[in-house]
């Protein structure tokens, strides 16, 4: 009988299955095999056949009838997860192959309630199928919730948690919409015990093309942002560039010194092995 807590990963997708194939194949890789995979296709093109590539994961595809978008999705799995830990995920990020065992660790062994790693932002080109960085940098930051409630530090692909936080704080709030994960953090924060550990185990997608979650447009972000600050108290906020705001001297100041696991190489997957193999046929 497996002895390991559950953990359930929750990855919302929508028309990126090259990227969730990847994501799967992090999944497939992880010392940690106690898993539940819930993939919440957000009325997007078809993915079980991507799923389908991973016999060894327990995954269970929900495929939604209506576009709700990203947080509304997560909250769709939320009803399906049996996990004693709930893991976050987006579809295009990835998880190197120690992420949840050592997550599962600091959870237990400090006695915390929600944990979060630090990350290697990399941008990227595909080719044939596949993600190749072309260059990545190291997002580490202390904790510091004073500070996180002027610029978040958090990034929610890749944080563990105890399942019965939603028991008080409920679902995500889908009001907060480009940020969700900035509240959720708020929330847990002010009520349970959250921690950094500090290893770039996660890696979050970004393109300079435009494809990249980091290039939303500051005009869209404000309303939102603005809902933010009012439920929190936390003052007028700035939307200027993400990057921009790396360099600003209080967030420089809380830079932190992390553990580099990633060797740089990317995930190929079996769906880009498939479609590999596919067009070598074709040219035979």
């Amino acid at each position: 009988m497996n002895q390991q807590p559950l953990v359930t990963v929750i990855i919302p997708t929508y028309n990126r299955p090259e990227a969730l194939g990847e994501l799967l194949e992090a999944l497939s890789r992880q010392t940690y095999r106690h898993l539940q995979v819930l993939i919440v296709n957000d009325a997007g093109e078809a993915v079980d056949h991507v799923a389908a590539l991973y016999p060894e994961l327990d995954s269970l595809v929900i495929t939604l009838e209506h576009n709700v978008r990203h947080v509304e999705a997560r909250n769709y799995a939320l009803t399906e997860a049996r996990g004693d830990y709930i893991l976050l995920c987006d579809d295009d990020d990835l998880l190197l192959s120690g992420h949840v065992e050592r997550m599962v660790e600091e959870l237990q062994s400090s006695g915390s309630d929600l944990v979060y790693s630090d990350v290697e932002i990399f941008d990227y080109i595909t080719e044939r199928g596949v993600r190749r960085a072309t260059s990545r940098f190291v997002f580490a930051y202390e904790q510091d919730l004073a500070a996180m409630r002027r610029f978040s530090t958090f990034v929610a692909s890749g944080c563990l948690y105890r399942r019965e936080l939603h028991d008080s704080l409920g679902p995500f709030d889908t009001r907060m919409y480009h940020y969700w994960d900035w509240d959720f953090f708020l929330r847990a924060s002010e009520k349970y015990r959250v921690r950094r550990v500090p290893v770039a185990s996660a890696l979050y997608a970004f393109a300079s093309s435009g494809e990249g979650n980091l290039s939303g447009q500051a005009d869209s972000m404000r309303p939102y942002l603005d809902k933010l600050s009012a439920k929190h108290g936390l003052g007028e906020l700035p939307t200027a560039n993400f990057f921009l705001l790396l360099e600003e001297p209080e967030v420089k100041s809380r830079r932190a010194a992390t553990e580099v696991v990633w060797d740089g190489e990317p995930f190929v997957s079996r769906l880009a092995k498939l479609g590999k193999d596919r067009e070598e046929e074709r040219q035979d």
